[in-house]
């Protein structure tokens, strides 16, 4: 199962985590499928690669909680959601 999670990036005290696409056996700095985004918590910046979380979305991987938010904020659902409607 692939899931949507943080993997931490940056130096001590100065964390960065990417947006990243894994299997669920890996571990948090574990090998990554894809790279969809980037999270600055102290900065409070994200980018988010909108069709590739898309294409992930609909092939069933589940975000976590955290991701789930910023995805949220993005407005990454309301796409989903426009894009199954043209579908039907």
């Amino acid at each position: 199962m692939v899931k949507l999670r943080l993997k931490r990036c940056g130096r001590k005290q100065r964390a960065i985590y990417r947006i990243v696409a894994i299997d669920v056996r890996s571990r948090r700095e574990g090998r990554d499928l894809r790279k969809v985004g980037f999270y600055d918590p102290i900065k409070n910046q994200t980018y988010s690669n909108v069709p590739a979380i898309l294409y992930f979305l609909e092939k069933g991987a589940q975000p976590t909680g955290t991701v789930h938010d910023i995805s949220k904020k993005a407005e990454v659902f309301k796409e989903l959601r426009v894009n199954v409607n043209q579908t039907n």
